[in-house]
């Protein structure tokens, strides 16, 4: 029997089992990935290709780059592991926080703009703070439930947290919901994690590595075709006016449309299971943990226009909402090469 790559073993099987949190120690830099052809691989147009990174950020980045993988400065890499390790604390102290209260009675709070916060995100989101000021306490953090923390306005490292990315799936008991933690290094994210706590799944991304899942480095399957493209949205109702619009025409050309994910659905492309994700009323804290993940898996994540996302990491800044797209690497060739993402454009 031939022996599968990661996401192929996975994509075998419907049932995601929990798995045990590696630890960041364990994790190998320059792993390399077995993969032997599954026999009906020739048969589809959507295939997960040998494990190689060939980020989006290369077509845009004038930072030095060697084999696809962004260069960083030395003193900083000697400085992500400890980082990593600090990160994986923090997800595992919000994992028994959103453990202890998934599926189980609390109070639903509406925040001003009406989304739902609960108990669970406030709890997992001080949990997380607290660790960060006793090993950092000259970082900045940014938390989508108490904003701004920091002695300055702005700092050179600034943590991201948001502890319960798709409440609305964590209050109706679906575990697509994650932990969304980022730690930004003058304006760029370095370090994303995406964790589902209750099935016990982690992805991390790491500027200058590439991205794993429980440990085993992953990447984006080769998708060049629209047409053959699955697309995963939390909900079309999130679009309206021209952008309901545009959604529309490119729900039109995929494959497979499908609704729902939260987090997770980023989680699966830069896993090698969807190949593209748009959502509407994106802010810092949905999204600067995604592009390490994305990126270091091979994939694309950009604004509605096809330019990088940033923010800029300060007390005064404005959280402002955007339309954002991930896809698969090679889908994104294949849109630059017509234009980019003109046909979306609105």
């Amino acid at each position: 029997m031939p022996i599968l790559s990661h996401s192929k073993t996975l994509a075998q099987s419907p049932t995601f089992l929990p798995l045990p949190l590696i630890s960041p120690n364990s994790i190998s830099r320059n792993r390399s990935i077995r993969f032997l052809d599954h026999p009906s691989a020739s048969a589809l147009k959507c295939t997960s290709p040998k494990r190689r990174i060939s980020a989006f950020s290369i077509m845009n980045s004038s930072s030095n780059l060697s084999n696809g993988i962004e260069i960083i400065p030395l003193g900083l890499e000697e400085e992500l592991d400890r980082f990593i390790g600090v990160a994986y604390k923090l997800a595992d102290a919000a994992g028994v926080v959103i453990r202890t209260y998934f599926r189980e009675s609390f109070v639903i709070l509406d925040k001003v703009d009406l989304s739902p916060v609960t108990i669970a995100d406030r709890a997992a989101e001080e949990s997380m703070v607290s660790i960060i000021l006793e090993n950092f306490p000259s970082h900045a953090i940014y938390g989508e439930e108490n904003g701004w923390l920091g002695k300055d306005k702005s700092a050179d490292y600034v943590w991201v947290l948001d502890p319960i990315d798709g409440t609305k799936s964590f209050i109706t008991g679906k575990p697509l919901f994650g932990t969304l933690i980022a730690l930004l290094h003058k304006g760029k994210p370095i370090l994303g994690i995406i964790d589902q706590p209750v099935l016990r799944e982690r992805w991390l991304g790491v500027r200058g590595r590439r991205t794993t899942f429980n440990g085993e480095e992953i990447s984006t399957r080769t998708c060049a075709k629209l047409s053959q493209a699955y697309l995963y949205t939390t909900s079309p109702l999130m679009f309206s006016g021209d952008a309901e619009e545009a959604i529309a025409r490119v729900r039109s050309k995929v494959k497979v449309p499908l609704y729902g994910c939260d987090c997770y659905a980023y989680a699966l492309l830069a896993s090698g299971f969807v190949d593209l994700v748009i959502e509407s009323g994106i802010k810092p804290y949905d999204f600067l943990s995604l592009i390490p993940v994305i990126e270091g898996a091979g994939g694309a994540i950009t604004n509605w226009s096809g330019h990088p996302l940033n923010w800029e990491t300060s007390s005064d800044s404005q959280v402002t909402t955007m339309i954002m797209i991930c896809s698969t690497h090679s889908l994104s060739l294949s849109l630059l090469g017509v234009g980019g993402w003109n046909f979306l454009t609105y």
